[in-house]
This record gives structure tokens, C-alpha cells and sequence, in this order.
């Protein structure tokens, strides 16, 4: 290795435990005593680790860099007991030391990416202290067998399930790995939004689970939110900003999609769904301006967000509707892709819109006109089946919430057939 990439690679290691001590001082701040580890000791430590790792391959052997880890080990419990013996006991620092030892041994090994990224991970990690704490402080015993519940239908499951395609051709769709995945997603969305009220409060947890679960999945959210409707009726708003800022990310989402698979064709897309994104957008704005008028009356309450019987019946649904649009497309020929359009952007639109993004393609069969109108027709079509799952599953007040901006995104939709 050459010198100056060398030196580069021990800088590496120097600065990443810099930042990790400059971080364990910062938070031991304001004590009287000397501390055995902080920014000095942790920049020290990086460097050791390096020049372990850098010595044993001159060596050609593990053996420095092994007995290295077994000397800051014994330094390390020597703090240790010092520390335990006036009543403080604790081995985050201990275990930050080590962290940092290992990334030096990674500096010199050239995983210079890989170190830094560690090296704020663990930072990060030590200076989020207080909120950790604060967020064990609230979850329940019924949150812990709920994550214990969502791990297994994640974590088992899913690889025990084929991942190809089953029935005669050309309904060859039922795949059960990938309907799994959906069923898995939709009963995530409520999870990690109950984990995010958890953290930042209730009102703000909602906002950012509809922004970002409307990335992967509209439908999923308004489902989730109409469901959670249900107990939690005092939190309508806050489930209809969500749901209708999911919505307005579906549109951007499939100007992307289309993108990705014929650029020409999102000259002739981009008008039509960024006219519905701000019509959703404008929605937002005022439900968002209506909600902050708004002074919660009481603390908010949740209970287990795990609900799995939804997210199957949804997978069900998804698998008939997929039958459904592939027999349209292969009985009624052309006539049959806007119907067909229809019918699966009751489902997906992202999986209609990337057919027709192939389609459009000069030789696939289907015009640029014909291939927009069908995307438009199906993004409508998504927006009222969503509209239907809150008009007929949700509660009272996040029913009148929702509707006047579903009337307005639905109009929308339908005006911009006459325009494409």
C-alpha cells in the first residue's frame, strides 16, 4: 500500500474515534472527575486498531491483533471495576471503546465506507441516550408481543413461502411469496406508525407514516388509518391529512415508475398527475392549517396496532382483482386495455402503469394517447376504490374528513381524461 493511501487510512481511523470520544466526553460533561475514556483515549483507540490490523498483516498472522483486543479488553474491565467500585455501573462507553477498536481494523483494511458509516452509527446511537429511554418508558407488555408477532410473519415466514408463480397459463399469478410481502407491508404501515407516535407524538407520527408509506403504498395506508379509525375516532384529522397526503404521493410515485421504463412517455404523463398531486396537495394544506387550529383536549391512547385478519383479506382481494385484469386483457383485446386499466388500478397502480410504459414503447401495440388515458383511468380508479374503503370502513368523522377532498381528487381525475 502506497504511503499517502496509507496515512489516509490511519486519518480514517483517527477521526472516527474522535468522533465517538467527542461524543462520550460531551455527555459526561460537567462532572469533576477525569475520565479513563474520552476523546483523547477513544482517538487513541482507533489508531491501536489500525495499526493492529496493519501490523498483523506484515506478520502475516492474527496474533497482534488479537492479543491488541485482549489488552484494551483487560484495560477496558480494569475502568470497569474502578468505575463499579463508586456505585457506577454501565458498559456503553466500554463496548463504544471496543466499536471503535474494530472500525480502526476496518480503516486499514481499506472498508473506509463501511468504517465511517459505523463510526456514526455508533455516535448516533450514544447521543439518541435520552429518547431510547423515553420510548422503553412507554411501550407495554402488549407492544412487545406485538413486535414479537409482526418478526414472525417477517422474519419466518416469508422464506418459507415459494417465490413463483402458480395456476394454469395465462393465469399463471398467484404467487404466494409476493401476496405474503403485501400482506406483510399493510400490517407494517400500522406498526411502524404506531411505533412513530410512540416517538414524536401522535399527530406528528401520523403525518410522516401517510408521507411515507404512500411511497410504497397508498392503498395500504388508507386501509391501516380507516381500521385504526375505528378506536380512535378523536383522531380523524390527523388519519385524513395521512391518508390524502398518501394519495397525492401516489401520482409522483408513478410519474417515477414510468420513468423508469419509458422516458418518452413522461412528457405525456407529467401534466395530468401533477395537476392531481396539487389538487391532493391543496387538500393537505388545509386539512393540515384546520388540524393546528385545533388544541387536542386530551391525551391519546393506543392499543395493540397489529392487525393481521385485514391485511389478508386485502391480499385476497389483490389476488382476485390481478385474475380479473388479466382475463380482460386477453378476451377483449385493445378494447379491452382501458377496462383492464380499470380493474388493476383498483389493485396497483404501479404495476399498470409499468405495463403500459412497456406498451407504449414504439412496436409494443399501444398508442402514447392510449397508454396515458389508461394510466389516468387508473390512478382514478385507485383513488375511489381508496375513497370507498374509508366511505364504507372508517369512522364517522374521518368519513366527512376525508370526502370533500376525495370528490375533489376524483373530479380531478376524471377531468384530466378530456385534456390528455
Amino acid at each position: 500500500m502506497e504511503y499517502k493511501l496509507l496515512f489516509f487510512h490511519y486519518g480514517v481511523a483517527l477521526a472516527t474515534g474522535l468522533l465517538i470520544g467527542l461524543q462520550r466526553q460531551y455527555s459526561n460533561a460537567g462532572q469533576d472527575n477525569e475520565h479513563a475514556t474520552g476523546i483523547r483515549t477513544f482517538a487513541l483507540i482507533g489508531l491501536t486498531g489500525c495499526a493492529a490490523a496493519h501490523i498483523s498483516q506484515i506478520a502475516e498472522s492474527p496474533l497482534p491483533y488479537f492479543a491488541t483486543i485482549l489488552v484494551l479488553g483487560g484495560f477496558l474491565i480494569v475502568n470497569y471495576l474502578n468505575e463499579a467500585a463508586t456505585g457506577k455501573v454501565g458498559l456503553t462507553t466500554k463496548m463504544s471503546g471496543l466499536a471503535s477498536f474494530m472500525i480502526g481494523g476496518l480503516c486499514f483494511a481499506g472498508q473506509l465506507q463501511l468504517a465511517v458509516a459505523l463510526a456514526v452509527a455508533v455516535t448516533s446511537i450514544l447521543s439518541i441516550k435520552a429518547e431510547m429511554h423515553r420510548f422503553v418508558e412507554k411501550i407495554t407488555r402488549e407492544d412487545i408481543f406485538a413486535t414479537l408477532k409482526f418478526a414472525i410473519i417477517t422474519a419466518i415466514v416469508i422464506p418459507l413461502l415459494p417465490n413463483r408463480a402458480f395456476g394454469p397459463e395465462p393465469f399463471a399469478l398467484f404467487n404466494p411469496f409476493k401476496i405474503w410481502l403485501l400482506v406483510v407491508f399493510i400490517s407494517g404501515i400500522s406498526f411502524i406508525g404506531y411505533i412513530l407516535i410512540k416517538v414524536i407524538g401522535s399527530s406528528r407520527g401520523i403525518e410522516l407514516t401517510g408521507l411515507l408509506g404512500g411511497i410504497v403504498s397508498s392503498t395500504a395506508v388508507t386501509l391501516s388509518f380507516t381500521q385504526r379509525s375505528k378506536t380512535n375516532d378523536e383522531l380523524s384529522r390527523p388519519f385524513a391529512f395521512a391518508i390524502i397526503m398518501a394519495w397525492s404521493v401516489m401520482y409522483v410515485r408513478v410519474i417515477v415508475a414510468v420513468a423508469a421504463i419509458n422516458p418518452a412517455m413522461v412528457k405525456s404523463i407529467w401534466p395530468s398527475m401533477a395537476v392531481c398531486a396539487g389538487a391532493a396537495g391543496i387538500c393537505c394544506v388545509y386539512l393540515f392549517i384546520r388540524e393546528r387550529s385545533r388544541k387536542p383536549s386530551h391525551t391519546l391512547t393506543f392499543s395493540n396496532p397489529f392487525e393481521l385478519g385485514p391485511a389478508i383479506k386485502f391480499g385476497l382481494l389483490f389476488t382476485a382483482i390481478l385474475f380479473i385484469a388479466k382475463a380482460a386483457q386477453i378476451y377483449l383485446g385493445n378494447t379491452g386495455v382501458y377496462l383492464s386499466s380499470f380493474i388493476s388500478g383498483l389493485a396497483d397502480v404501479d404495476a399498470i402503469a409499468l405495463t403500459m410504459a412497456r406498451l407504449s414503447i414504439p412496436g409494443g401495440g399501444v398508442s402514447m394517447r392510449i397508454a396515458t388515458q389508461a394510466v389516468v383511468i387508473a390512478a382514478t380508479a385507485n383513488t375511489l376504490l381508496k375513497g370507498l374503503i374509508v366511505m364504507i370502513g372508517a369512522a364517522p368523522e374521518l368519513k366527512r374528513t376525508v370526502l370533500p377532498g376525495y370528490l375533489v381528487l376524483l373530479g380531478t381525475g376524471v377531468a384530466m381524461l378530456f385534456f390528455v
